[in-house]
């Protein structure tokens, strides 16, 4: 038996804690024991569905109750497990359909399982020759034991954020698991008998699948667990659980915090709810924003948020989940850095006087983990040298399993490249600056789309998370940028031309450049990856 399964069943049988969801309609606690015996059962049915080791299952179901013990049945059978991408309201369906038809044959696919909300896509599924499995049919069956399985087996094909018509899934092991569970639960000090993680995040994404679910059921750690939908219809359901489970451990993008940020202000009375209990809540899946960070430690302030509380993080799929977090207790850490010399010699040159920019400090890499900076003709920088970010270690995949077969992520050396420009510091704290592709380059300056956007989005109108940059003629000589920003009075022509004059004056000011063009849109139009992201290539098409 693998590590990974051999402790994820040890801790079942001996752990005490459990999953509760359900909230805030109908809570239900169920121990991981009982999670552990319903699937035993999902894995007999699975077994009488022919599946079994090296299989691939994907998986369609929206209830984390249902979704832990069909994870953990899946690798009971020996066989690895996709999250498909859920539709939401603002999906495409016709394109999901196709996205999700492209997953489902490039992983060739043994099984669909589905479940509620999802059981009106069992007919097209069929109709495309899948074998499709409902968690309610495959629960009435008898239970059974689990295979063996083996440390270099595949336990997840997760999908990457920009998986589309062409796809691609990020091969994670046992191995992989188990390298990065125990690093972080190192990092992030997890005391097994107090600590409780309150968590909302998708289950098809990474940090939500692997880092608050997997983890927390691979260690026997009690864990709150709601849905996304379930945040977006009340944001302060996040505070309102804390508060009611006394809940130690979250995490969530850096756009997520904002939001909370904003409703604690408006719409909470001070003292309302407790979050003095919260002592780790990680930011990651996205840059993270110093001054969202800092707003987010002021509105909570009267609900009791420690200000030591925010953890900075890097990571990826490719890394299982995690690359480097803060130290647990160390707060914020802001590197402030001269932004012209960062822009135009690529440098991070500590400054506090004149034009700076400020960046998060990601904390130093995790156990097993190794970070280097390289330049573009892949020279090792020296520290504060501006490169692209690579990493490698025993947490890092091999590859990926994409529809032309097998593509290796790591070079001969065992080195990933994340894509990331950054650098590390004199203490070899991880800082990220920005994606590579995404990166504007306007004479001879790197310009970062992430400072436009935040520029963009002190604009009065301009809903928060909601603004993007675009590259336009992209490698060429006359490349610059457009911004697209979405507003509720989109309609006001009057209110349309305000926020457009803005944005050019605050675009400006952040990076001594003009935009080619500023959009206003309705609320909903700029692309996002089904986590949240923003989709910047994508977005092209609304500014040009």
């Amino acid at each position: 038996m693998s590590r990974f399964t051999d402790t994820m069943y040890a801790s079942a049988m001996n752990s005490r804690k459990g999953m509760v969801t359900g909230e805030p309609a109908a809570p239900v606690r169920h121990t991981w024991g009982e999670v552990h015996e319903r699937a035993r059962r999902l894995a007999g049915g699975l077994a009488g569905a022919g599946v079994g080791p090296g299989d691939a299952v994907a998986v369609l179901a929206g209830a984390p109750v249902e979704i832990a013990p069909i994870a953990q049945a899946i690798w009971m059978r020996g066989a690895s497990l996709t999250m498909l991408h859920q539709p939401t309201p603002r999906t495409d369906l016709q394109r999901w359909a196709a996205e999700t038809t492209a997953v489902i044959g490039m992983i060739e696919a043994k099984a669909v399982v589905i479940s509620d909300p999802f059981l009106p896509t069992a007919p097209l599924l069929a109709e495309l020759g899948m074998q499709v499995l409902t968690i309610e049919r495959l629960f009435d069956s008898a239970p059974i034991d689990p295979v063996p399985t083996a440390e270099d087996d595949i336990a997840l094909l997760q999908l990457t954020s920009g998986s589309t018509g062409s796809p691609k899934a990020v091969q994670i092991t046992h191995r992989n698991i188990v390298s990065n569970a125990e690093a972080m639960f190192i990092g992030a000090e997890v005391d097994l008998d107090h600590d409780v993680i309150v968590c909302w995040l998708p289950l098809f994404h990474d940090m939500g699948m692997t880092g608050f679910l997997t983890v927390p059921m691979y260690f026997g750690v009690e864990l709150i667990k709601a849905t996304p939908m379930d945040f977006m219809r009340d944001t302060l359901l996040w505070a309102k659980l804390i508060d009611k489970y006394r809940g130690t451990m979250t995490a969530a993008p850096n756009f997520a915090y904002t939001l909370f940020a904003k409703r604690l202000r408006g719409q909470a009375t001070p003292g309302e709810f407790d979050l003095s209990s919260l002592r780790w809540a990680l930011s990651g899946a996205e840059q993270v924003e110093p001054a969202d960070v800092e707003d987010l430690l002021a509105a909570g302030k009267p609900f009791g948020l420690r200000p030591d509380a925010v953890v900075p993080a890097y990571g990826m799929a490719e890394t299982t989940v995690a690359v480097s977090f803060s130290k647990c207790g160390g707060g914020l850490s802001v590197d402030e850095v001269d932004a012209d010399l960062l822009a135009v010699l690529h440098r991070a040159v500590p400054a506090t006087k004149g034009k700076t920019r400020r960046l998060a400090n990601l904390g130093q890499v995790l156990n097993g983990m190794q970070a280097r900076v390289v330049d573009e003709d892949c020279g090792l920088l020296p520290a504060r040298g501006v490169g692209v970010i690579q990493v490698r270690g025993e947490p890092v995949t091999a590859g990926y399993t994409t529809v032309a077969g097998f593509v290796a992520a790591q070079d001969d050396q065992g080195w990933y490249d994340t894509g990331d420009l950054g650098y590390l510091t004199e203490a070899d704290d991880v800082v990220v600056c920005g994606r590579v592709k995404d990166v504007i380059i306007m004479a001879g300056r790197n310009i970062y789309p992430t400072d436009i956007e935040r520029a963009a989005a002190r604009v009065t109108g301009v809903r928060p998370g909601c603004a993007v940059a675009v590259r336009i003629d992209a490698g060429h000589s006359r490349e610059s940028f457009a911004v697209a920003v979405e507003s509720s009075a989109w309609q006001d022509r009057t209110d349309v031309r305000r926020i457009e004059r803005q944005v050019i004056h605050e675009v400006f000011a952040e990076v001594d450049a003009r935009p080619r063009n500023v959009v206003v849109l309705e609320p909903g139009m700029i692309p996002k990856t089904p986590s949240g992201k923003l989709r910047r290539a994508h977005a092209l098409a609304l500014v040009t």
